[in-house]
């Protein structure tokens, strides 16, 4: 594929990605007004999104889908990066601008992006290769843990039952 094509293709998969999650967001929001029929149509266009992003995605993988170990040091590298480099400065500009609850989600998805890169840090130095088990991820700040499920979320204070169990079944 030819460098321009490469880069709009890459671009449109973004674009498909976020307006999937939008439209998701979009169809809650009319869930809770009541107008079911209008969640409908934004969950089906949604899931439309999705197709279209995944087509995308397939035809670029090779620019974002590499072998395992490189996939594991590039995402440990990347939420190293985010926690270190750029949620501080967003928390910051927040912080300046008075936006308080801003501050409040970009410090928690700061500290729960230090939580992804030590657990990306253990899979590569082969601490939990080869060993399948459950992750629980926070469903309020996107903590993720591969221990037992915590009596509350270290970093919002979430109850358990505000945790998601990702296991093996969901490799299907």
């Amino acid at each position: 594929m030819k460098e321009k094509t490469k880069q709009n293709v890459y671009n449109a998969f973004i674009g498909e990605a976020k307006a999937y999650f939008r439209l998701l967001a979009f169809a809650k929001k009319a869930q809770e007004e009541e107008v079911p029929q209008i969640a409908l149509l934004f969950r089906a266009i949604a899931e439309a999104e999705k197709v279209h992003a995944s087509r995308h995605l397939g035809l670029v993988k090779d620019l974002v889908v590499k072998d395992t170990d490189t996939n594991l040091m590039k995402s440990f590298k990347k939420e190293q990066s985010i926690s270190e480099n750029e949620y501080p400065d967003f928390i910051k500009d927040a912080q300046d601008e008075g936006e308080e609850a801003a501050a409040l989600t970009f410090s928690q998805a700061r500290d729960a992006e230090s939580f992804h890169a030590k657990l990306y840090e253990k899979a590569i130095y082969d601490v939990i290769k080869d060993i399948v088990k459950e992750y629980h991820i926070c469903t309020v700040c996107g903590y993720v843990t591969d221990r037992k499920l915590p009596d509350k979320c270290p970093i919002c204070g979430a109850p358990p039952e505000k945790f998601k169990t990702i296991d093996e079944k969901d490799l299907d």
